[in-house]
């Protein structure tokens, strides 16, 4: 599909560290906007496919739970609502912030603290269980993020991921990407004046292997029982791995 995204965000996205400041920025920028933006670009199925995730994780109560790229907090509630001592990591100060706004009405605390998925404050083994919305395609470099993801998981421990997917078929994804794209620019103008807001959604899609290959970034990093649920026909998926 032809780029329309304009040429500082290809640029940005090329490079490891530029991507790495551009993503700060841009999620500081839409935070308070975020929910809203999730579910118009996910076709309102977003609650549904965290759902989903949750229930595929085996989430029980005392599970010590990691919820990375935790946004504004849904997986995290989520979690804490199946009786999980949880703790949600974002990049995002403002994400934290609204977070931890919402987490005033439940009694149960969840844990919200700013940090970087390639670099976790935490002590091996530390967590029974990781869970990830929308991060993966966001990071930097992925084999680092999946590394530290098995150093904090205990042996035996499970991570779950969810993110966009690039479809196999070359027509679907020129129909998904300018779709996003659409969307996105329409959003953006509507929301920040600026229709390359949200252009970055499409854009990062380009340039993310796709949840196969993220299974097999899994498996390179001694993971097992490394899986892809697809999710509305493949546009979306679910990465599994455990940990040996």
């Amino acid at each position: 599909m032809t780029s329309y995204a304009r040429p500082d965000l290809e640029a940005s996205l090329s490079d490891p560290d530029r991507k790495q400041r551009y993503v700060r920025r841009l999620f500081s920028t839409i935070a308070d906007r975020y929910d809203l933006v999730t579910r118009a670009l996910s076709y309102g199925r977003d609650a549904a496919w965290k759902r989903r995730l949750v229930s595929l994780s085996d989430a029980r109560p005392g599970t010590r739970a990691l919820d990375l790229a935790c946004g504004t907090g849904d997986i995290a509630f989520a979690l804490q609502g199946r009786g999980c001592r949880v703790v949600a990591v974002d990049v995002t100060v403002r994400m934290i912030e609204i977070a931890r706004l919402k987490a005033t009405k439940y009694v149960s605390p969840i844990t919200f603290l700013v940090g970087d998925m390639m670099a976790l404050p935490f002590r091996d083994a530390t967590f029974d269980l990781v869970t990830i919305g929308y991060g993966i395609r966001n990071v930097p470099q992925i084999p680092p993020a999946i590394g530290e993801i098995r150093r904090v998981l205990r042996p035996g421990g499970i991570v779950l991921s969810l993110d966009f997917d690039r479809p196999a078929s070359a027509p679907l994804r020129w129909i998904y990407l300018a779709y996003l794209t659409l969307v996105g620019s329409v959003l953006g103008w509507i929301l920040h004046r600026d229709p390359d807001t949200y252009r970055y959604i499409p854009e990062s899609i380009k340039r993310y292997p796709g949840a196969a290959s993220v299974s097999r970034l899994f498996e390179a990093a001694g993971f097992m029982e490394c899986a892809v649920v697809p999710l509305l026909g493949g546009l979306m998926a679910i990465n599994t791995a455990r940990r040996p």
